[in-house]
């Protein structure tokens, strides 16, 4: 999770995570190398009185400056179009979990399974326990099996909302009456915060989200307890 001072994004856990880090040093590269090329050429500009006169007027550097971009351009759409495109991408997944907004908390139904499903609510700051954190705690953690291919159908029951974990590198609009789905696989066992990324009223600060991955065996063992409890 995201922590003071810093600067970066949070640790990826998810591949598609890990594609997104890689096109954003990619991207910032070739933006920090066009920005020094540009403060270049103004420092030099300003700083000397001497004029090229091949440069006033020259066929080449209007060429090289029509095609130079163009490339650019295109070394930035081609791994930026190919990371859309693993997003979109679900697989044969094996778990489907339906995340419902509601004003103001989170709802889970597992439909793989006949009744498992629960509301999840911020825990107030007085009810915290030691280690836990204020304002992206919740009663109940959305828990997925590690390394598996997760789909997420995301709804909303009364006003925009939507569901976003930056570490897993999800994020998707909860719209009543409609029915989104993203997909993403935990890459190892941890907890992983988000929150409400859409205004959704007055307390849309206190609608956290917690997703917690654990080994397939940990899950058939909490699936199984919450079914009982059920």
């Amino acid at each position: 999770m995201a922590h003071p001072t810093q600067l970066g994004f949070q640790d990826a856990a998810s591949p598609v995570m890990e594609e997104l880090l890689h096109f954003h040093d990619h991207a910032l590269m070739i933006v920090f190398l066009i920005s020094t090329l540009v403060l270049y050429i103004i420092i030099a500009m300003v700083s000397t009185k001497l004029t090229n006169k091949y440069i006033l007027d020259s066929q080449e550097i209007e060429i090289v400056w029509t095609i130079l971009p163009a490339v650019i351009l295109v070394l930035i759409a081609l791994p930026s179009l190919r990371i859309l495109y693993l997003m979109d991408e679900i697989n044969n997944p094996y778990l489907t979990v339906k995340a419902i907004g509601h004003q103001w908390y989170w709802s889970y139904e597992y439909t793989d399974y006949k009744n498992l499903g629960f509301d999840s609510y911020m825990i107030p700051t007085q009810d915290l326990m030691p280690g836990q954190f204020r304002l992206l705690e919740t009663d109940h953690r959305m828990v997925v099996p590690v390394e598996s291919p997760i789909r997420i159908l995301v709804s909303a029951e009364d006003v925009l909302h939507s569901w976003a974990v930056p570490s897993l590198g999800v994020k998707m609009d909860a719209v009543p009456g409609r029915l989104n789905q993203a997909a993403f696989i935990a890459s190892h066992p941890g907890v992983f915060y988000g929150q409400c990324s859409e205004i959704c009223g007055a307390n849309h600060s206190f609608m956290p989200i917690v997703v917690e991955a654990v080994p397939l065996m940990h899950f058939e063992g909490w699936s199984s307890k919450m079914l009982e409890d059920v």
